[in-house]
């Protein structure tokens, strides 16, 4: 196995898990809790990367973060000169885009399936909004948050398109391993491509065992 795609891969997978938990359970519970009648809006935009291909969203990604994109502009002034595309930075921005859907949706499921009349209660007692969300909301939600972060993890680990069209294949910056594979199979080294397949593929089937687990752990008995 390439370690050094290993380490790209886990790196970049707890940073989007990362990025996405602080920015997607806010609006997740957002979303499971507005009755703004253009709510459908922003539900529409959060899951188009579930349909739109990885390369299209890499194209437009690649564009705009590139010298002349406004991205990329933006972010060379505030790093003095750093670009985004083919770097760590640019592919974890792309990935956290890319993987917005499999942890936001989740979220917004299991908010949505927290008893209203528990948040009145806690609302009733005194308990600010923000207390509320903390100590009741969270707590009752949580193996469903946990189950949206364990399926962003797990597709992060096997994403191709985006990762190839923004980070193209530098090794050990953002060389991952399904990168690997495809480098693999280009060289006709079979063999180390079938050891590394069969890794994710053990790796897939381990978090899906899971998410079914935190799933019927969720539900009312």
């Amino acid at each position: 196995m390439d370690w050094a795609a290993f380490w790209v891969t886990v790196r970049l997978a707890a940073g989007t898990t990362a990025v996405l938990f602080v920015l997607g359970v806010p609006l997740g519970y957002w979303l499971a809790a507005s009755r703004w009648r253009g709510k459908w809006l922003v539900e529409a935009v959060v899951a188009l990367p579930l349909v739109l291909p990885p390369t299209v969203l890499g194209f437009y990604l690649l564009a705009a973060a590139g010298p002349g994109g406004p991205v990329g502009r933006a972010y060379a002034w505030v790093t003095g000169g750093d670009r985004l595309p083919f770097t760590f930075a640019g592919i974890l921005a792309g990935s956290v885009l890319f993987n917005l859907p499999f942890a936001v949706r989740p979220f917004a499921a299991a908010f949505a399936g927290v008893d209203r009349r528990l948040v009145e209660a806690s609302w009733c007692l005194g308990v600010s909004r923000a207390g509320t969300f903390a100590r009741v909301v969270l707590p009752l939600a949580w193996p469903g948050v946990l189950a949206g972060l364990v399926l962003t993890f797990a597709h992060t680990v096997g994403e191709f398109g985006v990762v190839l069209m923004v980070g193209g294949n530098v090794p050990g910056v953002t060389r991952t391993l399904s990168v690997a594979v495809y480098d693999d199979v280009q060289a006709l080294d079979y063999p180390a491509a079938g050891r590394t397949a069969v890794g994710l593929v053990g790796f897939a089937f381990a978090v899906l065992c899971l998410v079914q687990a935190l799933g019927r752990r969720g539900r009312p008995a």
